[in-house]
């Protein structure tokens, strides 16, 4: 049984695709660049500095600058473009019921995910939050499950990261434990399975089941 359960925010726990995406195309549309905005799902989750560089091959200072302009639009406007994923609020009530200790393990920048989780009347649902700096740093996946796994007490035998994307599978097997992976999010299609996924769940439902039968 995984007394541990850790969540991913964007594409996990929050629709957060349209205030990013928005935000992004706002931040390379000052770089001279353009791209539709379903070409974009792919920041949401990932440090920004390494995807602006991935995708748009810009340089380290360039991706820099992208990033401080994506905060430009995104921090009074694209924040609060998003909404909880439906059935997750009763998913967390249902698992806090079941005894289990659940913590938020995101790239976000941790004041970020706790402003839309204290919107939604979510922070008691966990008993520890970590993200990243507001400067982005920290803000690989595996180093945010290890902190969270380290001020929970929580061993790799007794703890799940629930994520949506490869990151998310990656920073957990990187910590040595299992990953179950959510059908809403923002993966692309064999994303999940190509990374190795432990576990798949295509909605709260089914994410509930499997988590109180693991």
């Amino acid at each position: 049984m995984y007394e541990y359960i850790l969540f991913d925010f964007d594409g996990t726990l929050f629709d957060t695709l349209e205030g990013i995406t928005k935000s992004v195309r706002y931040a390379i549309n000052k770089q001279g660049l353009d791209a539709p905005l379903d070409e974009l799902r792919c920041f949401a989750g990932p440090p920004l500095v390494d995807m602006f560089m991935k995708k748009f091959g810009l340089t380290l200072p360039q991706a820099e600058r992208a990033t401080a302009d994506f905060r430009e639009r995104y921090l009074p406007i694209g924040l609060y473009q998003c909404r909880v994923f439906p059935g997750v609020k009763e998913l967390l009530v249902s698992l806090r019921r079941a005894g289990k200790i659940l913590a938020v393990a995101t790239s976000k920048p941790q004041a970020l995910a706790e402003e839309l989780l204290a919107r939604e009347g979510m922070l008691d649902y966990f008993g520890f939050i970590k993200g990243s700096r507001p400067d982005g740093n920290n803000s690989a996946k595996w180093e945010i499950v290890r902190q969270v796994m380290e001020a929970l007490g929580a061993g790799a035998e007794n703890c799940l990261l629930v994520g949506d994307t490869k990151y998310d599978v990656e920073g957990a097997h990187r910590c040595g434990i299992p990953c179950a992976a959510v059908g809403f999010g923002y993966a692309a299609e064999g994303e999940l399975e190509e990374a190795g996924a432990d576990f798949f769940a295509a909605d709260c439902p089914a994410l509930e089941r499997l988590l109180l039968e693991k």
